[in-house]
């Protein structure tokens, strides 16, 4: 990384990097950072008065004499930079497995770990649902956390005793330099189509795709789903080696033979893989797009496994195999029962898009009926009500219409807005305004045969209510409510 030297010496004493002005300290180095909406060169004042004497700048600053300044082109790699040398360089200590995509990043992230624990391997988790190191998870504010953030869990999970680690990697990531100074040994992208594109976010679709495919620059060998669209375009700047999966499709790792499986202890579905692995492979999570998932996990595995070679001993293949039978990823597809009456599905599918793939899914294993357990969130945009009421009213045989978060407005106004909805269908439905009693309902009134999809909120511990955020998962409910 390039730099200048403005002021003072660089033969100086830090034991701390600080990117948040009020953590700032004497013997630290504050990484001053022009973001969109705040510039943090405004607060060196304040990190001066509490004795830091380092600055890392990226525009011209006034300071005392007594001041080290270090100009650079970019706050946020410089922070990437310093936070690696900060821990000691833990990338380097772990198999590191990034995965980007539109879609499944964080079941496939899921997934490969199950599949690297079930050979052997301990391995640490950063994504969306937050930062899992043992038995211990940590909360995340974003999908990829800040650049020192994502270090210092790399130097947990070393110091944990984890061999490789799989985090989710985020095109504003990319763009964002929070997983700068980091060479992953494999990186794998998923698929890409337009979403995040916005005026906080991502200027246009090309910017998106740009910042996507920029893992394959970061990456020691890439694996790429063959069909997904704009691929040429996807691998075209790619300085990895390259190797691609596909289901029905030509690539290094193929599958094919899809069977949706449901039995009274088994919701998910069967695909065989050939190529680089062969075999019969059994997932636990119901869906085509799941065997998409598994394909890109077992490849991934595959390779970070042999060293990059693809050969496994026998042992190492049938377990990696049938490692995914029980996989479970909290509130995504999540299996929350199974028994010959019916069967639960716990999902975070929050908008009308998400909900018909859902609804459409499930609709593939025939169930006597698909019940909706569903809601809406208050102070978000009405027109996701009318949505959801309307394909809950065309797509499931009932919805049992209840709150989600209704935050500052009133769960009657909200379900209101979802039953206009639901007028424009012929669906049956009930309202039960209270979550609890709905699922309850939901599983004590089901016929057997049945499944039941209680959708909203998904990995969501908490209820939100007037500005209080209430202990409520639905999981735990469905399990009170099977006990009876």
């Amino acid at each position: 990384m390039k730099y200048d030297l403005v002021c003072g010496s660089l033969d100086q004493n830090v034991d701390e990097v600080i990117y948040d002005s009020r953590k700032a300290r004497p013997d630290s180095v504050f990484v001053c950072i022009q973001g969109s909406t705040r510039d943090s060169h405004e607060f060196i004042p304040d990190v001066l008065r509490a004795g830091c004497k380092v600055l890392v700048v990226e525009k011209e600053v006034e300071v005392p004499a007594d001041v080290t300044v270090i100009r650079v082109e970019s706050g946020r790699l410089a922070l990437a930079e310093l936070s690696a040398a900060r821990f000691g360089y833990p990338a380097e200590k772990l198999i590191t497995i990034g995965i980007t995509g539109t879609k499944g990043k964080t079941t496939t992230s899921y997934m490969i770990k199950a599949v690297l624990e079930a050979a052997g391997k301990k391995t640490g988790l950063i994504g969306t649902n937050g930062a899992v190191i043992g038995d211990v998870k940590f909360p995340t504010s974003n999908t990829t956390p800040e650049s020192y953030v994502v270090q210092d869990y790399f130097h947990k999970m070393v110091e944990a005793g984890c061999e490789c680690c799989v985090m989710e990697v985020s095109s504003q990531a990319l763009m964002l330099h929070r997983v700068g100074g980091i060479m992953f040994d494999y990186g794998l992208f998923t698929n890409i189509s337009p979403d995040h594109i916005g005026p906080k976010e991502h200027k246009s679709f090309e910017e998106y795709l740009f910042y996507k495919s920029r893992l394959l620059t970061v990456c020691k060998t890439g694996i790429v789903n063959r069909l997904t669209d704009h691929y040429d375009e996807v691998v075209k700047d790619a300085t990895c080696r390259l190797l691609t999966y596909a289901l029905n499709g030509n690539a290094d790792f193929m599958g094919d033979d899809i069977h949706y499986a449901s039995n009274h202890d088994f919701v998910g579905i069967e695909f065989s893989i050939h190529g680089m692995l062969d075999g019969r492979v059994r997932v636990g999570m119901p869906g085509k797009f799941n065997a998409d998932n598994a394909l890109a996990a077992l490849a991934v595995c595959t390779l970070a496994l042999s060293g990059g070679s693809g050969v496994l001993d026998d042992h190492t293949k049938q377990a990696i195999l049938g490692s995914l039978v029980k996989v479970r990823v909290d509130g995504r597809m999540e299996i929350a029962h199974v028994s010959k009456k019916c069967s639960v599905i716990v999902d975070y599918a929050h908008n009308a898009v998400s909900m018909e793939s859902l609804l459409t899914t499930l609709r593939d294993y025939h169930p006597k009926r698909l019940v909706c357990v569903f809601g809406c969130g208050g102070n978000r945009a009405r027109d996701r009500r009318y949505s959801m009421g309307e394909i809950g009213g065309k797509m499931a045989d009932l919805c049992i219409i209840t709150a989600d978060n209704p935050r500052f407005e009133k769960n009657e106004d909200i379900i209101k807005d979802i039953k206009v909805g639901l007028a424009k269908t012929d669906g049956t439905y009930l309202v039960i305004p209270d979550r609890r009693e709905a699922i309850f309902y939901a599983i004590r009134n089901a016929e057997e045969g049945d499944m039941i999809a209680i959708i909203g909120k998904g990995h969501e511990d908490y209820q939100e209510i007037e500005g209080v955020k209430h202990h409520f998962l639905d999981r735990e409910v469905v399990e009170e409510a099977v006990k009876g």
